[in-house]
């Protein structure tokens, strides 16, 4: 993981608001290739090797701290030899966040 990723953390509070705008948008950015309970099993999940994450079990582990999963989202896969693209561009840090607090709700 690159430098400035290291010790970020989620400025967001886990409130319903954030945590269904969250909702709201992986819904919309991620669920077709992670599936609508993030359990890796979209409907585009089939074409990709490797598959993608079952993100509800990614986020509990001890290495997917915030600055983790926030390099993933924002850099995509590539350094993981994943096809997941990056979202750096596509969403401000602040949506980013979102997701990433919905799915810790999860």
């Amino acid at each position: 993981m690159p430098e400035r990723y290291r010790g970020m953390r989620n400025p967001l509070t886990p409130t319903a608001k954030t945590i269904e705008a969250g909702s709201s948008l992986y819904h919309t950015h991620c669920a077709s290739c992670h599936g609508d309970q993030a359990q890796g099993d979209g409907p585009a999940a089939g074409s990709l090797q490797p598959p993608p994450a079952n993100l509800r079990w990614v986020v509990r582990r001890p290495m997917a701290s915030d600055g983790y999963l926030m390099w993933v989202v924002a850099e995509g896969g590539a350094a993981l030899g994943t096809a997941m693209p990056a979202f750096g561009e596509a969403l401000s840090e602040t949506e980013r966040w979102k997701i990433l607090l919905f799915l810790r709700s999860l």
